[in-house]
């Protein structure tokens, strides 16, 4: 009776075995999903980008503040307001400046009519000794008088002269009135756009002093010249050069991609504490009309391009496993591992020199559970 109990307990275990033998083979012959992509030739880049976000800038940007204190008399501008080299964005009370152009104006005048008058004088007395000289040599007029007249003439002269130098020295009190007239003048130095205005009329303003940073009372913008300006980490920086291609991206326009040209490398290296140290590079916009709607201050990404294979044959960068190896899809369903050589590369394509042909099937969804060498797979429609 045990006996038979004993056969009975290793049937039933033999066939569990075989049950689980089975399941694990149906279940290991079941193909993974993959998503793969054809070996094609295309563009491929070698890049460098920014290591944090870059900033919009303006070719010309001016926080402005009077060179002197006073009262907010006038604020001819408002925000927003287009203006144009040389003019007036704000004015202090001048009344008393006004007034010292205005004396210095009519000194200056009254300067330049004696002037005139001491050498009309001088040419009288000039001619009246010529006219002497001519006489006497007909013996119509005397040695004494002669002299007489022609020191005279040279008096007359230095009266001139001196006259001269006293208007050129009362034009010169008109232009240092002028000159502290103009500094309670604010005026533009550049074409641009008033983007800030720190004051309103009647209030005071006082320049910032020495080693105290204070608000500019108008920041000015020329938004017709932009750039991008963004960090570069410093192992990077040496392979970039002046006049290099560049792409440009912007969170405000998320859908282009700008074409760009290196214009600046920093002279220096950034060491900023808890960051990682960097290079400033700026980069210029290809087609300048394309910044138009943009404005300082947006966030920008760039990618320098170090070199570039317009027809290299190429595969996603995200195919290829660690130690340059890949995975293809061959025609009997099975995975195969396929050790290549890399050539130019970024975070899109990569350039295959060799262990790949043209149109051959390599698999890029490579983190899947299951995909691995030797595994039969089939292919899916990507997401």
């Amino acid at each position: 009776m045990a006996s038979k109990h004993l056969k009975l307990i290793s049937y039933g275990l033999f066939g569990l075995i075989i049950v689980a033998a089975l399941a694990a083979y149906l279940g290991g012959s079941k193909p993974v999903k993959v998503i793969i992509t054809s070996v094609e030739r295309g563009l491929v880049q070698d890049t460098v980008a920014n290591t944090r976000a870059g900033t919009i800038k303006a070719c010309h940007r001016a926080g402005i503040s009077p060179s002197m204190g006073g009262q907010i008399a006038s604020l001819p501008v408002k925000v927003g307001d287009a203006v144009k080299p040389d003019q007036v964005l704000m004015e202090l009370w001048n009344e008393d400046r006004l007034a010292e152009v205005s004396l210095a104006e009519r000194e200056a005048k009254a300067a330049d009519a004696r002037a005139r008058q001491a050498c009309v004088l001088a040419d009288v007395a000039k001619r009246e000794a010529q006219r002497l000289r001519k006489l006497s040599k007909k013996g119509l007029a005397s040695e004494e008088a002669i002299d007489k007249a022609e020191g005279e003439a040279l008096a007359q002269k230095a009266a001139c002269n001196a006259a001269k130098a006293s208007a050129e020295v009362s034009q010169a009190r008109l232009d240092v009135a002028k000159a502290l007239l103009d500094r309670t003048r604010l005026t533009a130095p550049f074409a641009g756009i008033v983007a800030e205005i720190n004051g309103e009329v009647g209030e005071f303003v006082t320049p910032s002093p020495v080693g105290v940073p204070t608000p500019p009372a108008i920041d000015l913008v020329d938004i017709n010249c932009l750039y991008v300006s963004a960090p570069i980490d410093e192992v990077d920086a040496p392979a970039i050069r002046v006049g290099m291609p560049a792409k440009i991206s912007l969170d405000a326009f998320s859908k282009k991609i700008f074409d760009g040209t290196v214009k600046r490398i920093a002279p220096y290296v950034l060491d900023i504490e808890k960051q990682a140290r960097t290079v400033d590079v700026e980069v210029d916009f290809t087609n300048t009309e394309e910044s138009r709607n943009m404005l300082p201050g947006y966030s920008a990404d760039i990618e320098v391009i170090l070199a570039e294979q317009k027809h290299a044959l190429r595969i996603p960068t995200e195919a290829i496993l660690e130690g340059n190896k890949v995975l293809v899809l061959g025609a009997d369903g099975l995975l195969a591992e396929r050790q290549i050589k890399s050539g130019l590369s970024n975070w899109e394509f990569t350039e295959v020199l060799t262990g790949l042909k043209e149109n051959e099937n390599v698999v890029v969804t490579v983190d899947r559970d299951g995909v691995e060498h030797g595994a039969r797979a089939e292919s899916e429609a990507p997401q």
